[in-house]
């Protein structure tokens, strides 16, 4: 049983004693904890939004928040099956004091997690995440009197709206991607993409849709997490050309990933690089991802003449840092695209959006659009160290050796060298050091990361 408590939410998997894994008991614990935070940073506050993908726990554990906020005093919207985006709009179409996505993304059908939200429909900063551990462990809650319970009210009409949001955007031409009568292939992984993304392609005039995988039952096809070895399915269908492109989406939809017309990933680092390349071609701007993030982002912002800059790890600090240089566009590198225009989270219905309208404007195929990127090649390595290891010791060493190329310390350390870089990221759970090299070739990458290591 593993029970991962951070700033971000918390996350477990379902069964086992209380404080192992993600127990009934830690569900409510943690709920209360984040209803005490609203609370005290707004004594004011009424309302929290939750919804949740399709996991098989999901029910259960909705029942649990929701009866915990109510206990805390606090009215809930439950909008059901819903993606993470559709999550965080509705904090703000709802004008909530907060919300909680009941998602543990692409992780297998065994975890869950609470996905804590501000009024803004944007995740905790870190300080907030710190202050619920605070208050979890010392259970420093205080319940409701019956006179001051909250009340449920449900809304599942959340996705039509997200997907009107979608289509309202500038950027998406609706009649573009009508006239291209395209063939979409899709693969929602049995989550609640299965719900979100039929609706968005017929309503953006797609031609037809092949559905794979779309029944939200929690049973994952295959796992979840949408990387190419697990995506054999959609390749095939890609590859027998009976469509044009292929979305594969995670079970809290908030990563896409895209294939090709001849069943070849367009990679995932490559969705955020293609639709920032559309966005900036119409708005001028700058751009941001994370630093473990393709150098293709930044090639194609220079492109433009705009600058890019790199965040550390993790969606709240690539917004933060979004907000600080005015980014038009921006994300990470594992499929996530945010999109201000539209609300600060990683949304794959607006990359859909946005995607499919560069392709019918480009006249090009999924394959040629690829074509036409600088192509780069990850790879991502660990190294085991031992416990008295001293793991900040060792990064300034590395700093010191490589003094004389471009170090970017906010996240560990990374080095920019002329035609490649290297990442050195700190667990700050295990004595690990996580190595992220990206080079012209793959045997560069790998190349380099055993350079490093070293």
């Amino acid at each position: 049983m593993s029970l991962i408590k951070s700033i971000s939410g918390i996350r477990g998997t379902i069964g086992g004693h209380a404080g192992e894994g993600l127990s009934p008991v830690d569900v409510v614990k943690f709920t209360a904890a984040y209803a005490t935070l609203i609370k005290n940073n707004n004594p004011q506050a009424q309302t929290i939004v939750v919804g949740r993908d399709a996991r098989i726990s999901g029910a259960m554990v909705r029942d649990l928040v929701v009866g915990t906020l109510v206990g805390m005093g606090l009215n809930v919207v439950d909008i059901g099956l819903a993606t993470t985006p559709t999550t965080e709009l509705a904090v703000t179409m709802e004008k909530a004091d907060g919300g909680i996505i009941l998602t543990a993304s692409h992780n297998p059908k065994q975890w869950n997690a609470l996905k804590l939200l501000n009024a803004k429909g944007e995740f905790l900063n870190a300080a907030e995440g710190n202050e619920i551990l605070k208050i979890a462990e010392a259970e420093t809650f205080v319940f409701a009197d019956v006179d001051q319970l909250g009340k449920v009210k449900t809304d599942f009409t959340y996705t039509q709206k997200h997907v009107d949001h979608v289509l309202s955007l500038q950027l998406v031409d609706v009649e573009a991607i009508r006239k291209a009568a395209f063939t979409v292939a899709i693969d929602t992984v049995n989550s609640v993409g299965g719900i979100a993304l039929p609706v968005l392609l017929k309503a953006l005039g797609v031609k037809e849709i092949i559905e794979l995988n779309t029944d939200p039952t929690g049973n994952f096809a295959h796992n979840p997490e949408p990387l190419p070895q697990h995506l054999t399915e959609i390749a095939s269908v890609m590859k027998s050309g009976k469509a044009d492109v292929g979305f594969v989406v995670d079970p809290d939809v908030d990563r896409l990933a895209i294939v090709t017309e001849k069943g070849d990933m367009f990679g995932e680092e490559y969705t955020l690089v293609a639709v920032a390349d559309y966005v900036l071609s119409h708005t001028p701007g700058n751009t941001v991802s994370n630093m473990s993030s393709t150098r293709a982002l930044r090639d194609i912002t220079e492109k433009y003449g705009q600058q890019y800059t790199a965040s550390a790890v993790g969606e709240v600090n690539v917004v933060t840092k979004m907000k600080a240089t005015h980014a038009v566009i921006g994300g990470e590198g594992n499929g996530g695209v945010i999109y201000p225009a539209s609300h600060y989270g990683r949304d794959a219905l607006v990359g859909i959006g946005l995607f499919l309208t560069l392709l019918a404007k480009s006249g090009k195929t999924v394959s040629e659009l690829r074509a036409q990127y600088p192509t780069y090649y990850m790879a991502k390595q660990r190294m085991d160290l031992t416990p008295d290891t001293d793991v900040d010791a060792l990064l300034r060493s590395l700093q010191q050796k490589y003094a004389a190329y471009p170090i970017n310390t906010e996240d560990g350390v990374k080095v920019d060298f002329p035609d490649s870089w290297v990442h050195f990221r700190k667990s700050n759970t295990e004595p690990i050091i996580r190595i992220y090299t990206e080079a012209p070739t793959q045997q560069q990458a790998e190349n380099l990361a055993k350079a490093v290591m070293q």
